[in-house]
């Protein structure tokens, strides 16, 4: 044989690679990890999932929350709040709310945010001016915009004085009502919304404003094919963050109704839980109402978020 035959058939064994072996657990970084994560771990199953395993489970008693003793009564309350004609017109005054309260925050923050995004005199005052609302508690908003909405001496019935109309009563018409708690609602959330998507619009690329420009092509096409599509992922944020805001909604709620007029006009699901729960001692019912909205809401979450992965798919 050959040096050259030697040296190729001893080739295979020089050159070969140490056969790799399998990394087993490191049990320092799963240790750290366990360390790190608990704390959150704790917070998360006594603050948030046991106790709403214990409302589950007190859905399914009939409880008086000022007496010790709870008779079970299985599905009764679940047949109760789904045979109440009630029940169908706090769901319709929540769904009203809730989709005026999304659309309504979302469309005038972005228009804000286009607004603002631009080199203006002053932008930055009204930056703050209009975030501002947002950090102030609803209870107190809700309080002051009733002096706005008063029929009598208010500010609207003044404003509309001036043009010869007459303002609506909205302490006394449901619809009216519905429409009060969601404009000052829309009005204090507004600030939230609009720092987002600002933020979102100073972080888009610049090139393809560029480009766009170089091209000719319009503003609304270039809002609709440039822009819009850069602020998906914070729109599909916002959308879940303030659905799940206004479906909780009960300072503003409580401060200017109490969930009137004409008993429930402006009553949502959220507001039930409480009014079933402390004022009419129904500690049962109002488990029950608390657990079809945490139904409801988390079915809309799910499907917000499926929505989200077929259009990044």
């Amino acid at each position: 044989m050959t040096t050259t035959h030697m040296a190729a058939a001893g080739a295979g064994p020089l050159h070969a690679e140490p056969p790799r072996r399998k990394r087993g657990w490191n049990w320092r970084e799963i240790g750290l990890a366990a360390l790190l994560l608990a704390p959150n771990l704790a917070l998360l199953v006594v603050f948030t999932y046991r106790p709403l395993v214990d409302n589950i489970r007190l859905s399914f008693y009939n409880w008086n929350i000022s007496s010790p003793r709870m008779r079970f009564v299985g599905l009764g309350n679940y047949v109760e709040w789904f045979t109440s004609s009630d029940s169908w017109t706090i769901m319709a005054n929540t769904v009203i709310f809730t989709v005026a309260a999304v659309a309504g925050s979302m469309v005038l923050g972005l228009a804000l945010a286009l607004l603002l995004d631009q080199k203006l005199f002053g932008r930055g005052a009204v930056r703050s001016l209009v975030f501002a609302p947002y950090v102030i508690s609803g209870a107190a908003i809700g309080v002051a915009f009733q002096f706005v909405f008063d029929p009598n001496f208010g500010l609207i019935q003044d404003l509309l004085d001036k043009v010869g109309v007459t303002a609506p009563n909205f302490y006394q018409n449901s619809g009216w009502a519905l429409f009060m708690v969601t404009a000052t609602y829309i009005w204090k959330n507004l600030g939230y919304v609009f720092v987002i998507y600002l933020a979102a619009l100073q972080g888009r690329r610049k090139d393809l404003d560029e480009a766009s420009e170089i091209d000719g092509t319009s503003p609304t096409r270039h809002f609709f094919r440039v822009v819009l599509p850069q602020l998906r992922p914070t729109t599909f944020f916002l959308s879940v963050t303030v659905l799940l805001s206004s479906f909780q909604v009960f300072d503003i709620i409580q401060a200017m109704t109490q969930g009137g007029p004409l008993g429930i006009g402006t009553t949502t699901i959220v507001f039930q839980v409480y009014q079933e729960t402390f004022v009419n001692s129904r500690a049962g019912y109002g488990a029950t109402v608390a657990t079809i909205m945490f139904t409801i809401v988390l079915v809309i979450t799910l499907i917000q978020v499926r929505l989200q992965d077929g259009n990044d798919a």
